[in-house]
Order: structure tokens, then sequence, then C-alpha cells
């Protein structure tokens, strides 16, 4: 039973959540426990009928008195107390929801009712996520239907995968093993069946796995079919960003945004990163989701100086595919 209150600590931020959860908790108990116990205690003392002797303020000499002094000793020591606690959480807050500048990322995509991995060098997998020990983990996540939420206990971190946008978190595990991945919202009839592990291996095992997927055959990255999963075959698995490019030339989309910014649609070529003048004086910031909005909805967001020609892709393609196309535009460029 106390294992299953406290997992494994698996990963860099557990013992930190575990730490703050843990004071949080005795704090609760210090203040609750007390409490409860006087509530008994005045209910069975000043029950009715009982005889005590009542405190009676207009009876002479029988006066409160003055009880400022009580409630600013109170406020002196439980506001630090508070405010310690509250700075305590915050950073916590912030360091498990910034993404580290190094690490292997990955693309996760949720659906009724599993989880789908695909790396930038091409190995997509299913309902199975490979990783490294001692390594940071970016995970960048998406939904095909309904709201999802990627939850792995021992590594204490949990964010909803939503369709529409994408939404990131990270971890970096200390302990190799299985390690059991849920889904933390109810998504429909097979909720309960949308289980998936995260595998953290040894940095040779992991190169070996790698080294596998690459000669095997395995799974990779295609620019065509509903899935973008890879077919098999001898070589290596194409990458994400070679797959996007394929993508992005039988789509047609190359008839248009030439590199040198000559044709009907801006270049894309170094512009990850910059920001991105509007019709209208709006400005975006050109990234993942700036990208995805202007495939799927392009009249939504039409860049200054260009005619609105661009049809919309929505329907077209998945988010597989769109994962590969924001890829490989990605690798186009990016500004320091």
């Amino acid at each position: 039973m106390w294992n299953q209150i406290f997992p494994e600590q698996a990963s860099t931020t557990a013992g930190r959540v575990d730490g703050i959860f843990s004071v949080v908790l005795g704090l609760s108990l210090l203040f609750a426990v007390p409490v409860a116990i006087l509530i008994v205690y005045f209910g069975i003392k000043y029950r009715r009928g009982a005889y005590v002797e009542r405190f009676d303020e207009a009876h002479e000499g029988r006066g409160s008195g003055p009880t400022w002094l009580l409630e600013a000793t109170w406020i002196a020591l439980l506001l630090p107390l508070a405010l310690g606690i509250y700075g305590w959480g915050a950073r916590l807050f912030f360091d498990m929801n910034e993404l580290p500048t190094q690490g292997m990322d990955v693309y996760v995509v949720g659906k009724q009712w599993m989880w789908k991995f695909q790396h930038p060098t091409g190995q997509t997998e299913i309902n199975e996520l490979h990783v490294p020990i001692h390594f940071p983990v970016r995970l960048t996540m998406i939904s095909e239907d309904v709201i999802h939420s990627f939850f792995v206990p021992q590594f204490r971190i949990k964010q909803d995968v939503v369709p529409g946008r994408y939404t990131t978190t990270w971890f970096e595990a200390t302990e190799t093993g299985e390690f059991d991945l849920y889904c933390a919202e109810y998504c429909g009839t097979d909720h309960s069946r949308m289980l998936a592990k995260v595998i953290v291996m040894e940095p040779t095992q992991y190169q070996q796995w790698i080294s596998q997927r690459n000669l095997g055959g395995g799974t990779g990255a295609i620019a065509e079919g509903s899935s973008g999963e890879g077919a098999g075959g001898e070589g290596s698995p194409t990458t994400m960003a070679s797959a996007g490019g394929a993508l992005f030339v039988s789509q047609g989309c190359t008839s248009c945004h030439l590199a040198d910014g000559t044709g009907e649609g801006p270049s894309l070529v170094g512009k990850w990163g910059q920001q991105v003048e509007l019709e209208g004086g709006q400005v975006e910031t050109f990234d993942m989701d700036y990208v995805r909005r202007s495939i799927l909805d392009p009249q939504g967001q039409i860049v200054a100086g260009y005619p609105p020609v661009m049809p919309t892709y929505e329907g077209q393609i998945d988010e597989n595919q769109l994962l590969l196309l924001v890829e490989y535009i990605r690798s186009l460029g990016q500004t320091e």
C-alpha cells in the first residue's frame, strides 16, 4: 500500500516532487489533527445539557481584552511559511516546465487508444518508448482525437495531450528498467487499455537498440500514408526531416514557397524562431504551432505582402504527417 502511494523514484525531478509533497502533507497534518481533536473535545464538553462555566462577556472582570497581539503573532509565524512553500513549489513548477537546451527530442501522438512515438532520426514505436538513462528527453505531444494525458508515476510527470495544439514536457531517467505509462484523462471506451511502457536502457544498450532498428529495416518515417509509419525494407530509417521534405514536394508546396522568396508564398528558409508580421499588423512567432495553423488554416494568418492563395490541408494530412512537415521546415534553418 505504501509503495502505491509513493512509487519508485526514477527521474531527476521525482525526489523534488516527493520532497515538497511530504512537507505539505506533514504541515497539513500538523494543523489538521489538532483542529480535529479540538473539534471533538469542544463538541463533547460544550454539548447541550452539559454543565460548564461558559464565558460571559457581560460579567464583571471577564472582558476578552485585546487580541491584536495574538493575531499579529500568528501572521508573523505563518506568512513566511506560506510564502516559502509557494516559492519552493513555483521553482519546481518552472524547472519541470522549462525544456532543457540539450537532450533528445521525441514526438508523441496520442489517439484512441494508443501512444505513438517518433524519433527525429526516423524510428517509430507504438506503446513503447526506448530512451537512454541519464539523458534529458524532450517530448512534443499532440492528440488526434480527444484529450489524453501522458502520465509516468515513477518519473512524477503528467501532461495533458490535447487536439489542436502541441504541449511539451521532459524527463531524465535515473533508473533502468520498464516504467508504466498511463493515460490519466478519461478518453473513451477503452481508456483503461491505453497503456504503454517507457524502457530506460544503459547508453551502450540504447545504441545497440538504435543500430538494430537501423539495420533491421524497422519502422521509420515516411511521407506517404495516413499513419506516417515506415515500411519494411533494408537500410536506415528515413529521418523525419527528409520524410517531411518528400511530403513537402509531393503536396506541391515547392511551387509557392521558393527559397529566394519570389514565389506566391513566403520563403521558409531560416525563418524558424523569427517574428512574422501578418495582414492587419499582428505578429506571430514562427514555431511549431504557427506552422501547424498555417497548414490547416492558412487564411487565418496571412503573411503581410503575400496573396491569400494557399489552400487548406485540413482532412488531407494527419498529425503524424504534420509533424514530418514541421521537422522539415525546422531543418531549413533557425535564427540565433
